[in-house]
């Protein structure tokens, strides 16, 4: 999820190199300053936690389907690594036709495994999708509206601090914002429907729609 935030962590980048650049003179300023983490914001919002609940029920055949199928994949791999290893081990660690074939028979494996994982994940990524985007595109005015309410007029990132005093952090701010804004969301995109919506309206895009390596599970920070 964080490609989410990539225009506004954009947008937010000139005002951090001028915070850090200056701070001795930002401790003398009057600028009132806070840390946002727009995506835990996102993650934890009223909206995002339900969809969630609903994605894995209405989506849970293609879930469990994906699931499987991973871990079969999984398995097949590990044995054809644990062959190959052997046979270089066999060989003596010395490159041979046999193991070259071997190997470019473990990489074809794992590229095919991947490509279908992807395939049976599509549904799946795209209803994450869809769900965040919807999310993001009211992030802004959330965004905009807890810093009126917490009288500060400059936002930092909190990869962009050194550190900081929990007092500082409006994220659940901006939370009850978006909890007010976007009370909920859809979870079945429209027919035909990509991520990307957002961006082009100027907002905040959402990840493209690659297979999780667990669809049921929620986001984490990368």
């Amino acid at each position: 999820m964080k490609t989410i935030f990539k225009a506004a962590a954009l947008a937010l980048a000139p005002m951090t190199a001028i915070a850090l650049a200056s701070t001795p003179a930002a401790a003398q300023s009057k600028t009132g300053v806070a840390v946002v983490d727009l995506q835990r914001a996102v993650a934890t919002s009223s909206a995002y936690s339900t969809a969630r609940t609903q994605i894995q029920t209405t989506y849970k055949a293609q879930i469990d389907s994906f699931t499987a199928r991973k871990n079969a994949i999984d398995a097949d791999l590990k044995a054809k690594g644990t062959a190959l290893e052997a046979a270089m081990k066999a060989a003596g660690n010395k490159p041979t036709p046999a193991i070259q074939t071997q190997y470019e028979a473990y990489q074809k494996a794992g590229q095919n495994g991947q490509a279908e994982l992807q395939r049976l994940g599509q549904p799946i990524a795209l209803a994450n999708a869809y769900v965040e985007e919807q999310i993001s595109a009211k992030l802004s005015d959330a965004l905009k509206a807890a810093m009126t309410q917490a009288k500060v007029d400059l936002i930092l990132s909190p990869d962009a601090t050194v550190s900081y005093q929990p007092t500082v952090d409006i994220t659940q701010q901006v939370v009850t914002q978006l909890n007010a804004l976007v009370p909920s969301v859809g979870i079945t995109p429209p027919a035909g429907w990509q991520p990307g919506g957002a961006a082009r309206q100027g907002q905040a895009p959402a990840p493209a729609a690659a297979a999780p390596a667990n669809p049921s599970q929620q986001p984490t920070s990368r």
